[in-house]
C-alpha cells in the first residue's frame, strides 16, 4: 500500500467521523470481553508478528524515535513497539491482556532488552501523575472502551514537559478505501473489537491532550500523533 505520507496541521479542526466511544457495533465492549477476544486470537497474532512489523515498523520508528527516559507503552500487546523505541529508554509496558503480556516478556527477552510489563487497564493506570518522561502507545485508542479516559490517564502520568506519542489507526482518505471500511465496520468490531473506521484527531481532540504535530501515511489508514499532556 502506498506511503502517501503528509503532515497535518495540528490547529485545524479534527475531522467528522463515526461516533467515537460506542464503537461501530454501537456499543463499546468491557475489558473482560477485549481480554478473551485476544485469548482467541493470540496465536494467530504471535504467527504474524513478523508481518506486522514489516508493515508497521516504519511508522513506529518514526512516531517513537523522540521516546526518551522512562516510556509507558500503554496497551503494549507483545512488546511490538519495544523495537523502536530508543534503547536508552527505560521501557514500561502494561496491557490488560495476560496472553498479550507473556508474549511481550518473551519479545524482550527476544531483543536483548530489559523492561518491565504489568497486567493494567489503560483507563485507569496504577501509575503516580507525572512519572514518565515520554508515554506511547499504538493501535489502541480504536479497542479501548472509553478511548478518551486512556488517553486522559496518559496525560496525567507523563510529565508535563513531556510527550504523548500515538500511533494509530482509522478511516481512509481514499473514499472505495473508505467506504469499504464502512461497510465491515459492524463486523470487524464483533470479531477484533477494534472501530477501524474511527477518526483518530477526532477521538484525541476530546481528551485533555494538546496536539503538536500529526501525520498520516497508507492513504490516510495510519496517524501519528506528538502531543503534551493537558
Amino acid at each position: 500500500m502506498a506511503s502517501s505520507d503528509h503532515e497535518t496541521d495540528a490547529t485545524a479542526a479534527p475531522p467528522e467521523g463515526p461516533p467515537l466511544r460506542p464503537g461501530a457495533s454501537g456499543r463499546a465492549k468491557t475489558v473482560e470481553e477485549i481480554r478473551d477476544v485476544y485469548a482467541d486470537q493470540i496465536d494467530m497474532l504471535a504467527r504474524t508478528d513478523r508481518l506486522n512489523r514489516l508493515f508497521t515498523g516504519r511508522y513506529r520508528r518514526r512516531a517513537f524515535a523522540r521516546a526518551t527516559g522512562r516510556v509507558l507503552d500503554v496497551a503494549c500487546g507483545m512488546a511490538t513497539n519495544a523495537r523502536y523505541v530508543p534503547p536508552s529508554a527505560e521501557y514500561v509496558g502494561i496491557d490488560v491482556s495476560p496472553d498479550m503480556l507473556r508474549e511481550a516478556r518473551a519479545e524482550l527477552d527476544r531483543i536483548g532488552r530489559d523492561g518491565e510489563v504489568r497486567e493494567m487497564d489503560a483507563q485507569n493506570l496504577d501509575f503516580p501523575d507525572d512519572g514518565f518522561d515520554a508515554v506511547i502507545s499504538s493501535l489502541s485508542t480504536c479497542t479501548f472502551p472509553d478511548p478518551v479516559a486512556a488517553l486522559n490517564e496518559m496525560g496525567r502520568v507523563c510529565d508535563p514537559d513531556g510527550h504523548v506519542l500515538l500511533l494509530e489507526h482509522g478511516r481512509s482518505d481514499a473514499d472505495l478505501v473508505a467506504r469499504f471500511q464502512d461497510w465491515r465496520a459492524d463486523a470487524h468490531f464483533e470479531k477484533h473489537a477494534c472501530r477501524w473506521n474511527q477518526e483518530p484527531l477526532a477521538v484525541v481532540a476530546e481528551s485533555d491532550l494538546q496536539v503538536e504535530r500529526a501525520w498520516s501515511a497508507a492513504l490516510g489508514i495510519i496517524t501519528g500523533i506528538e502531543a503534551r499532556p493537558g
